[in-house]
């Protein structure tokens, strides 16, 4: 089973997921998934259609936001409009590791208004660093 971190009450994070975990996240009140993977990063990598199928299975919201090399404004919108979205829901993000999601987390947050020392000390406390997006925050 994936690792769920969580950044916020309404926000988890965590490595690549399979369609098996979604049951566990529908438990942890997940109402949206966003998969920060391009698809074919890793061979044997679930497919963004199939983690699609399965979080519409789990009655769960899909969304495909890949970032590949770096973040760009692109992905920055639609982390916020995601996050708009969500409303009283949870949402899980995914990547890889959990890194990028957090780094696209954070700054969608900061877009929104959220404090900087915030944000720091939730990603810290989930065991990230937001170094990498410094000049964003």
């Amino acid at each position: 089973m994936t690792e769920f971190k969580a950044l916020d009450e309404h926000t988890l994070v965590s490595g690549q997921i399979h369609a098996a975990d979604l049951a566990e996240a529908r438990r942890h009140g997940v109402t949206m998934v966003i998969n920060n993977r391009p698809d074919g990063e890793d061979p044997g990598q679930p497919t963004s259609a199939e983690i699609e199928a399965a979080a519409e299975a789990a009655g769960i919201d899909y969304r495909h936001i890949p970032i590949a090399r770096g973040m760009g404004p692109a992905q920055i919108e639609e982390m916020v409009s995601a996050r708009t979205e969500l409303g009283d829901g949870k949402m899980l993000a995914y990547c890889r590791s959990g890194m990028r999601s957090t780094l696209a987390w954070a700054v969608a947050c900061r877009e929104q208004g959220v404090p900087r020392e915030e944000l720091e000390e939730k990603a810290h406390g989930a065991g990230f660093s937001l170094a990498a997006v410094d000049h964003l925050l």
